[in-house]
């Protein structure tokens, strides 16, 4: 351990497209940039993180973005570094080499090793959180580490400024106006309801549009590009879609956009009224947006994602009018497959400002909770 601290490796595979990848990176970088510690993150799939960090070079193994050491790695049947780190993360039971795990152990203080696990509200995941789990054949412990919506659990990541952000970009109008310049799209006006769409190719999209284009009130509606497009391409009626292409039906402005950094996403969720989000990463970014999420759930075996859905949906409910949640309720289980979203859109924007209201409040209620990368740096310190 140096004298700024321990020295951290994360290592991480991307498997849900950008939000294993988006985790893991966000990590890394606020353990260096706000804690002052040494890390190194070694992913899978360069080419991905570089659409979310437009700092990395994906063509480099090896590099240094934002004082964070990046490497390639093939994942735990390939190459490992043969020094472990005070700290190593495994990022959503990944995996590790055997010839890296073989290392951790010859050390002469044995590393704190952390499986760092996927979101989840499900009450389980509290009294789980922090266990430890001897290897069968090596002298190492795993602890399993839960990210969550609560004081028992080891919170949500979010920067220390992330709040400060967020309000001075809304409290100034040349910095709306620029993000829509960039993105190519003319700034919202007037009554439109800006929304921003990120999902999986399942959910019920066709119909959701088709109520949009044929309801009262003008919606422009943000997709970045690759996002749900082979639903898009039906629906429009044209080839997959590139980022510039618009299509304006009835009330409805759908607008292709480019997939932004992570920092830049977090500009496009603060910009919009509503959003749509789906996995962890762009889930949590919504919360701390503060205005009405749908959520998309990563489709699991035996309904698995329902009941994280339905776990969620009963956290963030608590304190919010009877009304309003169940609107909530019945057109986040349609967005997921289970339902009418068409019909249930039409008490969840009515409910909007009541779900408008809560969002401010449920976002500054886990803000007054440990973040992930200060929770994690405090259990670390105590175990090298």
């Amino acid at each position: 351990m140096t004298a700024a601290g321990p020295r951290w490796d994360i290592f991480c595979i991307a498997v849900d497209n950008y939000g294993d990848v988006g985790v893991a990176w966000r990590l890394a970088r606020q353990l260096v940039t706000e804690h002052g510690f040494g890390a190194r993150l070694f992913v899978d799939d360069l080419a991905t993180l570089a659409r979310l960090a437009p700092e990395i070079d994906p063509a480099r193994d090896e590099q240094v973005a934002v004082d964070v050491e990046v490497h390639r790695w093939d994942g735990p049947s390939g190459n490992s570094p043969s020094d472990p780190r005070d700290v190593v993360i495994e990022a959503f039971g990944c995996g590790l080499p055997a010839s890296y795990l073989g290392a951790m152990s010859m050390r002469d203080r044995q590393p704190a090793w952390i499986n760092l696990e996927y979101l989840s509200a499900e009450p389980w995941t509290e009294g789980c959180h922090g266990l430890a789990s001897r290897h069968a054949a090596l002298p190492l412990t795993r602890y399993f580490f839960f990210p969550g919506f609560s004081a028992a659990s080891g919170g949500l990541l979010r920067e220390r400024d992330l709040f400060a952000r967020r309000d001075r970009f809304r409290a100034d109008p040349r910095a709306c106006e620029a993000l829509w310049r960039m993105l190519g799209v003319a700034a919202p006006a007037g009554e439109t309801l800006a929304v921003s769409l990120f999902c999986y190719p399942d959910a019920a999209l066709p119909a959701l549009l088709d109520a949009w284009s044929t309801g009262e009130q003008p919606i422009l509606c943000a997709v970045p590009e690759g996002v749900a497009g082979v639903a898009l391409e039906r629906w429009m009626g044209r080839s997959a879609p590139r980022a510039g292409a618009q299509l304006a039906r009835g009330r409805l402005a759908l607008a292709i956009v480019p997939f932004v950094a992570q920092d830049d996403y977090d500009k496009l969720l603060w910009a919009c009224d509503v959003n749509f989000v789906r996995g962890e990463d762009s889930f949590v970014r919504a919360q701390w947006a503060a205005r009405p999420l749908v959520w998309n759930v990563y489709p699991q075996t035996e309904n698995a994602h329902r009941l994280k859905l339905e776990a969620f949906l009963a956290r963030y409910s608590a304190g919010l009018a009877a009304e309003a949640a169940t609107a909530l309720r019945g057109f986040a289980l349609a967005w997921n497959g289970e339902g009418d979203a068409a019909a249930s859109w039409q008490a969840f924007i009515a409910a909007r400002e009541l779900l408008s209201a809560h969002a401010g409040r449920w976002a500054a209620a886990r803000a007054a909770e440990a973040d992930l990368a200060s929770a994690l740096a405090k259990f670390c310190m105590d175990r090298v």
